[in-house]
């Protein structure tokens, strides 16, 4: 947090008395911190100054990216090549955007400087990565209960999110074909949407607000 405090991100300490904020920077470091997507921030070497409670949570995982004496590297050889060359990149004034990937995951990341003008003393990096999946966002079941729907049919909005087809969800929750379908209906009716795609694109545009068991980790 110092660091950031001398690199301009925040103007003073975060209090611990969230009802006693009155200062925009510590607020803002609040939000950084429910955001769901992650965000890391890095020096030219890439040593880790920053950290949200999502990227925290990716970082532990250590399933694409992982924390190694300090500093943000890809878990596959490959990708820390490729996320060094970005961080290069970024130290010139360029932004980057990369996909890094280990067993059959992958996240997309986003490497944008921070250095805000020539006198600044050494750049800072942001890495900022999507969440893992549309419905792992904390609003995810706000839109559920906001629509009134049912479990089973917050259950096909998860899975339909995840790009599976109607079949393929049938299958994977041992039902019948006919039996989604008719949760899909349901759950366009509700929403208010034309179809599929609609309903899945709204989810997909919620505000990225982190889940609320990442809120609550400390």
């Amino acid at each position: 947090m110092n660091t950031l405090l001398k690199a301009g991100f925040l103007e003073s300490p975060l209090t611990k008395d969230v009802g006693r904020l009155d200062s925009g920077p510590d607020v803002l470091s609040l939000l950084i911190d429910v955001l769901g997507h992650g965000v890391i921030v890095v020096d030219e070497r890439g040593r880790i100054l920053h950290t949200n409670r999502a990227a925290r949570t990716e970082l532990n995982r250590r399933r694409v990216i992982d924390k190694v004496a300090g500093e943000v590297h890809a878990v596959s050889p490959v990708d820390s090549r490729v996320l060094q060359n970005a961080l290069s990149k970024a130290i010139a004034g360029k932004r980057s955007l990369i996909n890094v990937s280990a067993d059959g995951l992958s996240l997309a990341l986003a490497v944008v400087p921070l250095k805000l003008d020539a006198e600044a003393w050494e750049t800072r990096i942001a890495l900022f990565f999507a969440r893992a999946e549309v419905c792992e966002s904390g609003m995810f079941g706000f839109f559920a209960r906001s629509y009134g729907l049912t479990q089973t049919e917050e259950q096909v909005l998860t899975i339909l999110c995840r790009g599976l087809s109607t079949p393929e969800i049938a299958v994977q929750m041992k039902v019948a074909v006919s039996t989604v379908r008719s949760h899909v209906r349901s759950l366009c009716a509700k929403t208010g949407s034309s179809g599929v795609r609609e309903l899945v694109n709204r989810v997909a545009v919620l505000p990225p607000v982190a889940p609320l068991h990442l809120a609550q980790i400390h």
